[in-house]
């Protein structure tokens, strides 16, 4: 047993806490890493506020990217002292998800609250999001990790994670685009600029980002998109169809607000998709008319973590990074320490940062 600094979540909407607790030693199958970056995603500051329950005290965290230090029997393939990503990728491998190709959804379960953190006092302390990554050190899974070249910085390879597969994953994974198709990206913030990303790298004949602010809409024609619509407008939509001449093969909502839920299918063009990669409060709900959708074969469809198949998709990413292809860099907006975590979270939350990352001393 180790003691750890790491950031906790005590209490539903109050700030975290910089404390140490203790992680245990990886078991069977899992590995130790110390971290060198974990970039803050806004799932983690809605679990912080509640928006989806669980368990408290609770050390949230899961785009991070670190170094290998110790090893449980079963591990093949890793070893100490290799480079990684840690992911929130949790899959066993054997079930009907799994082998079917889509591990992000692996139906297995897990309980955080029984998994390598606990208190300073031994107490529950809940692996938030499978990894706990708030922290200086995890202990994850062996199949959430993925080996990185050196050349890839913690910082940058941190995005890896989660905000980049997803967004991406959702155009070439999960809505299959194709050369010539056009997509409309609803939301301009850090998975969807990768939304974007993906779309330019599928080949997208017209990439419509809306968003409700030009600033956010001029930079993600930075990441490829060839039109911005204000969602500010009176009817967006119409703005979008104009720019694409017809409606949208695919529309990839990628916030968690129920308005750009419900006016995303007047994007569509017959046939066309609404993914649903954003996730709103528990709860909240939104509203379509099916007779309109069904009569023109229009549909929705979900996108966790973009579909990935982690040790498929990170190195081709990868790859596109070095490449010079695949924006990285340009997705970070600052970079704080662990104290600082509460200052990285009101910056997140003001709407204008793309990613913040968490620096350890690595």
């Amino acid at each position: 047993m180790s003691h750890v600094k790491a950031a906790v979540c005590h209490q539903f909407g109050e700030p975290l806490l910089v404390e140490t607790v203790q992680l245990r030693a990886p078991q069977e199958g899992e590995v130790e890493v110390q971290l060198g970056a974990v970039a803050v995603c806004h799932s983690d500051i809605s679990y912080a506020e509640g928006a989806w329950g669980g368990t408290l005290p609770a050390v949230y965290g899961h785009e991070a990217a670190g170094i290998i230090t110790a090893s449980g029997n079963g591990v093949i393939g890793l070893s100490v002292g290799d480079r990684v990503v840690v992911t929130m990728v949790r899959a066993c491998g054997h079930c009907s998800t799994c082998g079917s190709g889509r591990p992000s959804i692996c139906e297995t379960g897990y309980n955080k609250d029984t998994g390598p953190l606990s208190t300073k006092e031994g107490g529950i302390l809940e692996h938030g999001l499978n990894c706990g990554a708030f922290a200086e050190k995890v202990v994850v899974d062996h199949s959430q990790v993925v080996k990185i070249p050196d050349y890839l910085n913690y910082d940058v390879a941190a995005l890896l994670a989660c905000g980049v597969i997803t967004g991406v994953g959702a155009v070439v994974n999960s809505a299959n685009v194709r050369p010539g198709q056009d997509v409309v990206v609803i939301g301009a913030g850090g998975v969807g600029l990768n939304t974007i990303q993906g779309a330019r790298l599928a080949g997208a004949r017209r990439i419509i980002a809306v968003d409700i602010t030009t600033e956010k809409l001029s930079v993600a024609k930075e990441f490829g998109a060839t039109d911005g619509v204000l969602a500010t407008d009176a009817k967006p939509w119409k703005l979008a169809k104009a720019a694409m001449g017809r409606g949208a093969d695919a529309v990839f909502v990628t916030v968690g607000a129920i308005p750009a839920y419900d006016t995303a299918a007047r994007y569509l063009a017959y046939g066309g998709q609404i993914v649903m990669v954003g996730m709103p409060k528990l709860g909240e709900k939104s509203h379509y008319e099916p007779v309109m959708m069904s009569a023109v074969g229009q549909g929705l469809i979900g996108s966790k973590l973009g579909d990935v198949v982690i040790k498929r998709d990170i190195p081709w990413m990868v790859d596109l990074y070095g490449q010079g292809r695949l924006k990285l860099d340009e997705l970070i907006s600052r970079r704080f320490k662990l104290d600082q975590i509460n200052d990285a979270f009101a910056d997140t939350k003001s709407g204008s940062a793309r990613r913040n990352v968490i620096l350890f001393d690595l």
